[in-house]
């Protein structure tokens, strides 16, 4: 599994020759103005909820790729009735795909669409592909929930928010991962606004002191699970 970081909490994910999107804020995105939005792949668009800086990009991408876009049932239904693929879920399901199974789980957010319309309940999503497990948290507070998580799937990964005033900040971001009994971090939604800049050097050593690894991307590179 290859996770690309297109910054913010923009993510492509390569897993058994399918190619997801995640949460696509990039053209808009100073810190990514080197990626270019119209050469990426997608099979499939997961969105965490309906915030501006998480859809952006998702029209542009879903025209230019016929991409399935996979959220809840309200973020799918705004864009089955824009025409295009969906598949809705909500939070507790899960559903077998051709690259493996997605389960929406929960988050600690709000959720609608720059036009006013209402964008569902937010989540995350646990994607369990090519004997992988990755925890994406989208925007959530810190949630004792995420102890279910690894009580059902024992993760290799979590992706978690760590930019603060939004989301959880670093510290609460290394009590997630105690929750989710997960050594390794990517973090994401960070620096992109002046709200959520964080010191890096910092934050690594707060996880360190944890004993966990806290991974940060530089925009456009990748890493692999």
């Amino acid at each position: 599994m290859k996770i690309t970081y297109y910054g913010h909490a923009s993510l492509g994910i390569e897993v058994n020759g399918t190619n997801i999107i995640v949460d696509p804020f990039i053209s808009a995105n100073e810190l990514a103005k080197h990626i270019d939005v119209n050469s990426l792949k997608a099979d499939y668009i997961l969105i965490t909820h309906a915030h501006g800086d998480h859809i952006l990009d998702v029209e542009t991408i879903a025209k230019n790729t016929s991409a399935t876009i996979v959220s809840n049932a309200e973020i799918a239904g705004y864009y089955e009735a824009k025409g295009f693929k969906t598949h809705p879920m909500n939070h507790g399901g899960s559903c077998q795909f051709n690259f493996g199974k997605i389960k929406y789980v929960n988050a600690i957010h709000s959720s609608s669409f720059p036009d006013g319309t209402y964008g569902g309940q937010p989540g995350g999503f646990v994607i369990e592909a090519d004997n992988n497990n990755v925890y994406i948290a989208g925007d959530t507070a810190l949630t004792y929930d995420m102890k279910l998580i690894s009580m059902r799937n024992p993760l290799d990964l979590a992706i978690l928010p760590i930019g603060d005033n939004f989301t959880m900040d670093v510290d609460d971001a290394t009590i997630a991962a105690e929750f989710l009994e997960v050594t390794t971090v990517l973090g994401y939604h960070y620096d992109t606004f002046g709200y959520i800049k964080i010191d890096h050097e910092v934050a690594k050593q707060k996880f360190a002191n944890k004993h966990k690894e806290l991974i940060l991307l530089p925009v456009g590179d990748s890493m692999e699970i």
